[in-house]
């Protein structure tokens, strides 16, 4: 089944059938959006930015393109099967990948490859591009965000967003990641949270607190916008 999901045929049919999905949903749901005057100024100047949603709302993700639209925007996605669909999917939809995951221990040729994907992250975020990131992605834990994200704003010296989404009606999933599947047609919302920032002197013990941080913030704004349309936490 596995070698079914990585043929480049099913990939594509995938990546087409998701784009579909996540463009429908774009349309057909009401969304609101709170706080989103915090993310404006960049939207509307020539800083980058990082926007970190949850692993789990992938299929909502394009509640948020209006905004990601207006610069030039990419996603970071894993280089892993489920990852290139994905990656596809939101290729069509207007933000091309940046493909990197963290290699395994003793791993020389994909730590290079790692290295290589997180410098090219860093050049397009300092250099004015957003970039989207899934920070508990691709396999958890749950809601915890992992220290990528945080690297890249601190190298790159540019504010980190958070975005809580959330829709219903909608099919949750008994997934690592609790995914969400909005259904047409229903109501939505976007709960947007920043800037932050990383120092660029910061060390581990900093970073780590920071991430503490974010993550508890990012699962407020998530919790806040399934308040917002009603849906279960």
């Amino acid at each position: 089944m596995k070698g079914l999901l990585r043929h480049p045929a099913v990939q594509a049919a995938l990546g087409v059938l998701l784009g579909g999905y996540l463009r429908l949903i774009l349309a057909t749901i009401r969304w609101r959006h709170e706080n989103l005057a915090c993310v404006e100024p960049v939207l509307a100047g020539g800083s980058g930015a990082i926007a970190l949603f949850w692993h789990g709302r992938i299929p909502a993700c394009l509640a948020t393109a209006p905004q990601w639209w207006r610069k030039p925007t990419r996603a970071l996605i894993s280089p892993s099967a489920d990852g290139e669909f994905i990656a596809r999917a939101l290729a069509l939809s207007g933000f091309p990948a940046i493909r990197v995951s963290s290699a395994k221990k003793g791993d020389a040729a994909k730590a290079r490859q790692a290295v290589a994907a997180l410098r090219e992250a860093v050049t397009w975020v300092a250099e004015g591009g957003a970039l989207i990131i899934t920070p508990d992605g691709p396999r958890g834990p749950h809601e915890v965000i992992a220290a990528g994200a945080a690297q890249i704003a601190r190298r790159s010296g540019q504010p980190v967003f958070l975005m809580g989404i959330a829709a219903h009606p909608s099919l949750r999933l008994d997934t690592w990641d609790r995914a969400m599947f909005p259904a047409p047609f229903g109501r939505g919302a976007v709960v947007w949270d920043g800037p932050l920032h990383v120092p660029a002197g910061a060390g581990e013990d900093e970073v780590r607190a920071l991430l503490h941080d974010w993550s508890s913030r990012l699962a407020d704004a998530t919790r806040r916008a399934e308040a917002l349309v009603g849906a279960r936490p």
